[in-house]
Order: structure tokens, then C-alpha cells, then sequence
């Protein structure tokens, strides 16, 4: 009971909560259409549609919902009448058998005989009674069980019809309901078509802006046209006084080509003298390289360091090829620009020159200090060589004085403890001496031996050298070609000005006839310029004033549609929180629902173990009935088979137990 009274205040708090929001509904719309007629419908109207979007699911799942709970009522409804029909049938037939085993009782007890010779036959029949008040006893008392269970049956009845006609106001509300929303569905509709009707007449009004602007792109347009007049009469004015610059550029670059031809002929006589300069330095270095081939023979001992710096020299020269091929490389890039590639060339024939006599300089340099320090380092060895040789000639003698005055001890025999430790000193210095002697031998075969391998690097590195003098040479030669292709390219430059000169007197023949044709030009422009601006100049005023006025217009409708906007912007705000309080309020109220309907389920499932129990209750009443039955049909026959043997003892019995038989009758329960 509980639980389905707390089903019902749900129920009634949902129908409730639906009423309510239903109403803020109808007075949003109220507000809608009055926002619509002042302008500002678009955006309610969204918000508006979006809650009604939004609530329709959960609309549609409350009515499956009832729509099952009342399916659900009227099978209940059913079965309870089903069972109130048999139960009732159940209660007739125990009051029918009742009363049928009453009125046999009494029939019995009034056919039965009175006698005083039948004592056994009583003590039998006082068993039989005694059964028998027995079993009225246990049909009281399901007699008892059956009314219960028909009060508390038709208490769920009543509990049940009660719930029916609630349901029954809340589907009646339910449909109030449905027609209100159809009500709105027609609300919303009219809003749509006047919000379209708003539309339409928005669409009107940008056209109308559309065409102002039109105008005013026309204005530009004009504007445009008078200002591009202007900038041509400008243009044909700069290009007169571009074309009498260029006259006077074009006479200034015969100038400077006249002058620039002359500085590379006198450029060409430097080079010459350069190539005579390096060919008399190629002779005093062939003369030098012969001299330090003189001085390698002398220095034969330093050869191993003489090398390696000569490979260092080669590298350098190597670089200083691997610049000139680049710069050669350059030059040949540059054939357009001559003059520059001429510059360029003298450039780098000179810092060639300067190179060369640097590297040969500090080769010279690098070689005359190597030479000295070999010569040093020769003279430190041949001093040492002398004193080492000095020293074993003396560890010699020495050797040999011992070995002399050893002999004459011997032969002497005098040997004493002094002379016995003079001995083993002597011995020992022969030790010392041989051992310095040994050492002096090996480091004698190191300088031998590294002697021989400075004569190696000497004749290795005098060969190196002469393969660089070859070098040299090539270079020489190649620059000396390069000299006679300035040569070529100083014609070709001769025949090049030659020509730019003929096309410089061309230039200024084509400049004098443009300068006439542009003069004839001009003054027909300008005539006609000077009549198409005072055309415009009416033209642009007329479109001033137009455009002054509908700017006029246009920040007034502006100013209005901020306004508008600004207060659009605030309901929509106001809406949109109170649209979004609803949907958490819902959203609450879902959950809540849900539990809710899980709640109910359980009680479903309840209701259905209820029917169930009642079914086996049912089941039980009829075993009890048949059971009954039975007892009824045994006592039947009992009391038929107990007739046949009380009519022959009826008179006595009468007589003698009628009183007492009455009483029993009248104790027993109705």
C-alpha cells in the first residue's frame, strides 16, 4: 500500500511539474509573439523550439509509459474481477453445503430413535457426532479464512478503482494537455509565417542597401574614372620629361663608354707589363730553384722536414691554382658585363702575381731557416759523434790500462785486501765502460740511419720541387694565353661601341617624332578632359547630396538595429539561462523519474507474485471445497447408513436424548 501511495504522489508531483512548464511554455510564447511584432523574434523563437525539441522524447516516453500502467490496471482489473466472481461462487457454495449439512444433521437427529436398549449403538453415533462437530468445526474456520480473504480482495478492489479513477483524471488532464499543445503547434506555426513575413521584408530592406551601395560603387566608379583622367594627364606628362632624361642618359653613356673604352686599353698595357714582369721572375725563380737544388745536395741530412713543409708549399700553390680557375670560371660568367669582367680580370692576374711572390718569399724564407737548423742540427751530431768517439777511445785505454795492470798483479802475486778492492773497482769501471761503449755504438747506427733517411726526404722533396717549377711554368703559359683572349675581347668591345653608337643616333631620331606625335596628343586630351570635368564635377556633385542623404538614413537605421540587437542580445542571454535552469531541472526530474519507474517495476514484479500467491490460494480454496465435497458425500452416506440403524431405535432415543440433542444444535455456530 505504501509503496503504490508513493507511486501516486509521483505521479501527481510529475502531472504537476507538466502543468507548470506548460504554462511558462504559454507565457514564453506570449513573449515570443510580442518580441516577434517588435522585431526581435528570431532568437526566442530558436530557444523556444529547441526546449520543445528537447522535451518531446520525454513527453512521448511518459505517455508510453501510463499507456502501460493502464494496460497493466486493466488486466489487474480483470483478473480481480475474475477472482471476486469465484471467490464469491467459492463463498455460496460453503454456505449451500453449510446449510445442506446442517439441515441433514437435523433431519438425522430428529429421525433417530428413543430407547434405552440401544447404549452400544449410542456410544457409535456419540463418535459420529463427535466426528462431525469436527468437521464443522474446520468448515468454520475456512469458512472464516475465505471471508478474510474476500474482505482483503475487495479492499484491493476498491484500492485498485480508486487508482483507475485517478488515472482516469490524469489522462483526462493528459488530453487537456495534448490539446494545449496543439494549441501551441498552431501558436508556433503563426509565428513561423510572420517570422517569414519578417524575413521578406528584411530580404526588402538589404535589396534597398544593395542598391545604395550599387550607387555609391557607381559614385566611386566615377570618382575613379575622374581621378584615372588625371593620373594619365600626369603619366603623359612624366613620360615627356622621362624621354628628354633619357636623351640626355643615353648622350651621357656614349660618354662614359668613350671613357671607359680608354681606361681598358690603358688596363690592357698594365697587363702586358705584368706579363713581362712575371716572365722575368719566372727566369729569377728558375735560378732560385736551381740554387736551392744546390743547397738540397748540402742538406741532405734535413730532408724529412724539408719535405713535409714542401708538401705543405704544393697546397698552398694548389689553392692558389684552384682561386685562379675559379676567377676564370668568374670571368667567363660575366662576358655581359665587360667592363666588370675586365676589372676583374687585372684584379686577379695582379693578386695572382702578388700571390706567387708571397708564396715564393715564405717558401724561401721556410726553406733558408730549415736549411739552418739543419745545418745546426748536422754540426750538434758530428760534435757529438766526436765526443762519443772520444769517449771510447778513453773507455778503450782505460780498458786496456786495467787490463795491463790486472795482468802485472797476476804476475806480481801481491794481492792484498786493499788491492783485492782496487781490483773490483777496476773491474767495475770496465763494466761501466764497456756498457757506455755499447751505447754509444747504437746511438752511433740512429745517426747513421737517420742520416740515410734525410738523404731519402732530400731527393724525395728535390723532385717534388721541380714538379712545382713545372707547374709554375704551365701557369705562366696559361696567363699568357688569357692575355691574348683580353686582347680578342678588347676588339669585340671596340665593335660593340661602334654599334651602340648607331643605335644611340637612332634612339634620338625615334625620340624627336614621339615628342611631336605626344605634343599633338596632349592638346586634344586636354580639350577634351577639360569638357568631360566639368561634366563630372556636376555629376559628382548630384551624387554628393544623394549619398549625404542616405548616409543620413543609413546611421539612423543603424543606430536602431544596434539597439535592436543589444536587446536581443539580453533576452536571449535571460532565455538561454533560463532555458538551461529548465533542461537541469528536467534532466533532474528524468532521474527521478527513472528510479521511480524502476520502483514501479519492482512493484509490478511484486503484484505479480501477489496474483501468483492468489492463483495457488485459489487452487488451495478449491482443493478445500472438493475436499468437502467429499466429507459431505461420506457423511451422507454416514448419516444414510446411520438413519438406517437410528429408525429402529427412534422411539427410545426420542425419549430419552431429544433435550440434549436440542442444546448441542443450538450451541453450534451458524
Amino acid at each position: 500500500m505504501a509503496t503504490e501511495i508513493d507511486f501516486v504522489r509521483d505521479q501527481n508531483r510529475l502531472n504537476e511539474v507538466l502543468r507548470r512548464y506548460q504554462m511558462e511554455n504559454f507565457s514564453k510564447y506570449s513573449s515570443v509573439q510580442k518580441t516577434v511584432f517588435k522585431g526581435n523574434g528570431d532568437d526566442t523563437l530558436e530557444n523556444t523550439i529547441v526546449d520543445q525539441s528537447f522535451l518531446a522524447p520525454l513527453i512521448i516516453e511518459y505517455d508510453k509509459h501510463l499507456e502501460e500502467l493502464n494496460r497493466q490496471l486493466k488486466y489487474y482489473q480483470k483478473h480481480m474481477g475474475e477472482m471476486k466472481l469465484h471467490l464469491e461462487n467459492v463463498i455460496k457454495e460453503n454456505a449451500r453445503l453449510h446449510s445442506e449439512l446442517k439441515d441433514a444433521v437435523e433431519k438425522q437427529l430428529e429421525s433417530l430413535p428413543f430407547g434405552t436398549d440401544m447404549g452400544n449403538d449410542i456410544y457409535t453415533d456419540d463418535e459420529t457426532v463427535r466426528n462431525l462437530r469436527e468437521q464443522l468445526q474446520l468448515a468454520n474456520q475456512e469458512k472464516t479464512q475465505a471471508v478474510e480473504l474476500w474482505q482483503t480482495v475487495s479492499q484491493e478492489l476498491d484500492r485498485l478503482q480508486r487508482l483507475y479513477q485517478e488515472h482516469m483524471t490524469e489522462a483526462q488532464i493528459h488530453v487537456v494537455e495534448s490539446q494545449k499543445q496543439k494549441t501551441n503547434q498552431q501558436f508556433l506555426k503563426t509565428v513561423t509565417e510572420q517570422n517569414v513575413e519578417i524575413e521578406r521584408l528584411r530580404k526588402k530592406l538589404r535589396q534597398a542597401k544593395l542598391d545604395m551601395g550599387v550607387a555609391a560603387a557607381k559614385v566611386e566608379e566615377l570618382n575613379n574614372m575622374a581621378e584615372n583622367l588625371q593620373g594619365q594627364m600626369q603619366k603623359k606628362e612624366e613620360e615627356m620629361l622621362s624621354a628628354q632624361g633619357r636623351e640626355e642618359a643615353s648622350d651621357r653613356r656614349l660618354q662614359q663608354l668613350q671613357s671607359s673604352i680608354k681606361q681598358l686599353e690603358t688596363r690592357l698595357c698594365v697587363a702586358i707589363q705584368e706579363a713581362t714582369q712575371l716572365r722575368a721572375q719566372k727566369t729569377h725563380l728558375e735560378k732560385q730553384t736551381r740554387e736551392l737544388q744546390a743547397k738540397c745536395n748540402e742538406l741532405e741530412n734535413e730532408k724529412y722536414e724539408a719535405i713535409v713543409r714542401a708538401r705543405n708549399s704544393m697546397q698552398l700553390l694548389e689553392e692558389a691554382n684552384l682561386q685562379k680557375n675559379q676567377a676564370l670560371l668568374e670571368e667567363k660568367q660575366k662576358e655581359e658585363n665587360i667592363e666588370k669582367m675586365k676589372e676583374t680580370v687585372s684584379r686577379l692576374v695582379q693578386d695572382a702575381a702578388i700571390r706567387t711572390r708571397k708564396e715564393v718569399a715564405s717558401t724561401r724564407k721556410q726553406y733558408n731557416v730549415q736549411i739552418s737548423r739543419l745545418k745546426e742540427e748536422l754540426s750538434a751530431l758530428q760534435m757529438e759523434c766526436a765526443e762519443k768517439q772520444g769517449q771510447i777511445e778513453r773507455a778503450i785505454r782505460e780498458k786496456k790500462a786495467v787490463e795491463g795492470e790486472l795482468e802485472k798483479i797476476y804476475h806480481e802475486g801481491r794481492v792484498n785486501q786493499s788491492d783485492y778492492r782496487k781490483l773490483e773497482e777496476m773491474h767495475q769501471r770496465c763494466l761501466v765502460a764497456e756498457r757506455s761503449k755499447d751505447d754509444l755504438q747504437l746511438r752511433l747506427k740512429t745517426a747513421e740511419n737517420k742520416i740515410k733517411q734525410l738523404e731519402i726526404n732530400s731527393s724525395e722533396e728535390i723532385s717534388r720541387c721541380q714538379e712545382m717549377i713545372q707547374k709554375l711554368q704551365n701557369i705562366l703559359e696559361s696567363e699568357r694565353e688569357n692575355c691574348g683572349f683580353v686582347s680578342e675581347q678588347r676588339l669585340k668591345l671596340q665593335q660593340e661601341n661602334e654599334q651602340l653608337q648607331k643605335e644611340t643616333e637612332d634612339l634620338r631620331k625615334l625620340a624627336l617624332e614621339a615628342q611631336k606625335k605626344a605634343k599633338l596628343k596632349i592638346s586634344t586630351m586636354e580639350h577634351e578632359f577639360s569638357i568631360r570635368e566639368h561634366g563630372f564635377e556636376v555629376q559628382l556633385r548630384e551624387l554628393e547630396d544623394s549619398n549625404r542623404n542616405s548616409t543620413v538614413e543609413l546611421r539612423h537605421l543603424l543606430v536602431t538595429q544596434q539597439k535592436a540587437a543589444n536587446r536581443w542580445k539580453e533576452e536571449t542571454k535571460k532565455l538561454t539561462e533560463s532555458a538551461e535552469i529548465r533542461i537541469s531541472n528536467l534532466k533532474s526530474e528524468l532521474s527521478r523519474q527513472k528510479l521511480h519507474t524502476q520502483e514501479l517495476l519492482s512493484q509490478l514484479e511484486m503484484a505479480n507474485e501477489k496474483v501468483v500467491e492468489n492463483e495457488k490460494l485459489i487452487l488451495e480454496h478449491q482443493e478445500k471445497a472438493n475436499r468437502l465435497q467429499r466429507r459431505l458425500s461420506q457423511a451422507e452416506q454416514r448419516a444414510a447408513s446411520a438413519s438406517q440403524q437410528l429408525n429402529l431405535y427412534i422411539t427410545v432415543l426420542r425419549a430419552s436424548s431429544l433435550p440434549f440433542l436440542r442444546n448441542m444444535v443450538k450451541k453450534m455456530p451458524t
